[in-house]
């Protein structure tokens, strides 16, 4: 378990929380009052969402080339349930009102990965995006660390990995594992 005690901005001291509770646990003392407050951290996240230029161009994308249906959509937004978060695509003008932000950087400095069972099938996928409305970035090839591996751009340029890692085993349910 991971403890980080907040005292006058000093994080040297420990508090003991609860081995019920999430992994990690913060607790904060304030130097007016002797009283502790947890506040939990789970090692998770929740919900990735993509600021997108067209709903219809991206649904397109992610319900016809990956196979995804979506759980929730309005005019703005689709969400499609994953296997333990939520991936949503909000119109981009929509996804700055929401934050307060404007001018958002597309694409990011980043990229999303779907893991796939075998080498043969990272390719397969790849083109498939394709015909759907992704680009291919690299098609797939095998990087110096193993495993076999292609790029793709959704409608909007946000980068997918395809991946087939054998040392990431990947469960009936479709969560990966890292194996040392």
């Amino acid at each position: 378990m991971s403890l980080l005690l907040l005292q006058n901005w000093d994080i040297s001291s420990k508090v003991s929380c609860p081995r019920r509770r999430a992994p990690t646990c913060i607790a904060f003392v304030s130097e007016k009052t002797t009283s502790h407050r947890n506040y939990l951290m789970q090692q998770q996240i929740s919900v990735i969402t993509l600021g997108i230029a067209d709903l219809s161009r991206s649904r397109r994308f992610y319900v016809e080339g990956f196979g995804w249906s979506p759980v929730f959509e309005n005019d703005e937004i689709i969400f499609y349930q994953m296997n333990g978060l939520m991936l949503g695509t909000w119109l981009g003008r929509a996804l700055e009102a929401d934050m307060q932000r404007t001018g958002l950087a597309r694409p990011g400095a980043f990229a999303l990965a779907h893991n796939v069972a075998s080498r043969e099938e990272v390719q397969a996928v790849l083109d498939r995006l394709s015909r759907f409305g992704g680009r291919i970035l690299r098609a797939g090839d095998a990087p110096p660390h193993g495993g076999f591996r292609g790029y793709v751009a959704d409608p909007d340029d946000h980068a997918w990995e395809i991946a087939w890692n054998p040392a990431w085993p990947i469960s009936p349910e479709g969560f990966v594992t890292f194996r040392a």
